[in-house]
């Protein structure tokens, strides 16, 4: 992976961005995407498009969602501790001791949530699944005057961002979900124009996926493509536990999954798998018997209709502070969805 297009994925994973709070992130898109589009928007809902050749008449739409899952500050007791609420799909076991970011008006505060100490656990409390209710922030303030003023309800909160590097081409971080998605698709834009293309190209920044899909539903409404690929993650299976007979064989490293299944358009699908082929791209092949809980499902049934693909990230331990993907497999989608764009003509059918 080139510098710049390493810079900005560090970029945005660096910058915070639960549902309803993506305005931050948009303008990094925005700024990367400047020199490739011929006109960015950004819409009432707050998604980002832009789009290369906006005359032609077939439109191909490129979505990724900024958004992550988050929290939201709900109250503050006497003490200056903070009580929060979700944003999207938690499991309260993985924020037990975790640092965390409260993002104020003032700029970020540092904070970690936590329970007591094992040591004053009881029996009874030990053997129980803890509950997010049993969970608090705790900034250091002294009692809620102090927190208070620093603090306001609904200021959101995340846990500690940024790209940390593993072994073999192999990164964590929270927000790979679907980060690692935003970047594919901002990313295979600038590579597709970086050639003439007979089609009208648009890639979408959605907002509020992990809330349920809203950003894609109103962003495909008004681009109105004919054809719309999402990019999300995926459950890697290539860890311990999980049983592949039941959620198919996806590893780190093998490439971007393409799904088959009645959310996808099969003419889609085959173009996909058609254009890896001859440009020697390693993908891997997923099932799913009904709709997906990805952009994907809302592009497929805007309007009248869009032939949809989805093209997904492997990523294993979604939705918790250390989601890892492999950097090998973004840059291949990018590429996969890079030369998709140009295959497109502007006299194709999708019809199934």
């Amino acid at each position: 992976m080139d510098a710049a297009p390493l810079e900005f994925f560090k970029k945005i994973l660096e910058t915070p961005s639960p549902s309803g709070f993506e305005q931050p992130v948009q303008e990094i898109v925005r700024s990367y995407l400047k020199e490739s589009a011929d006109k960015i928007t950004t819409d009432l809902h707050g998604n980002v498009i832009a789009v290369k050749n906006p005359e032609a008449k077939l439109r191909v739409m490129f979505a990724g969602h900024c958004d992550q899952i988050g929290m939201l500050v709900q109250y503050i007791d006497n003490e200056g501790f903070i009580y929060a609420q979700t944003i999207g799909g938690w499991d309260p076991q993985v924020l037990i001791g975790q640092p965390m970011t409260v993002w104020t008006a003032s700029g970020p505060i540092p904070a970690i949530i936590a329970r007591k100490p094992i040591h004053l656990l009881t029996d009874e409390e030990r053997k129980q699944v803890v509950k997010l209710k049993d969970l608090w922030i705790d900034i250091g303030a002294k009692d809620k005057e102090e927190a208070s003023k620093i603090v306001r309800i609904g200021d959101p909160v995340t846990m500690q961002l940024g790209l940390r590097p593993m072994r073999n081409d192999c990164a964590y971080a929270t927000a790979m979900d679907d980060k690692s998605g935003l970047w594919t698709v901002v990313e295979a834009f600038r590579r597709a124009t970086l050639r003439k293309l007979d089609i009208g190209l648009y890639c979408v920044s959605t907002v509020q996926e992990e809330i349920g899909l809203r950003g894609a539903q109103t962003a495909a409404y008004g681009v109105d493509p004919q054809v719309g690929i999402a990019v999300d993650v995926t459950h890697a299976t290539d860890c311990p536990t999980v049983d592949k007979k039941q959620e198919g064989d996806v590893r780190l490293g093998g490439g971007p999954v393409i799904y088959r299944g009645p959310n996808m358009n099969p003419r889609v699908v085959d173009r996909l798998v058609q254009v890896a082929e001859k440009g020697a791209v390693p993908i891997q092949m997923a099932a799913s018997g009904r709709a997906t809980g990805t952009d994907a499902n809302a592009i497929q049934v805007a309007r009248a209709g869009i032939a949809t693909g989805l093209v997904s990230i492997p990523n294993r331990y979604m939705h918790s502070p250390v989601e890892m993907i492999s950097l090998t497999d973004i840059d291949h989608a990018a590429n996969l969805l890079a030369g998709f764009a140009y295959s497109v003509k502007s006299t194709d059918d999708f019809t199934p």
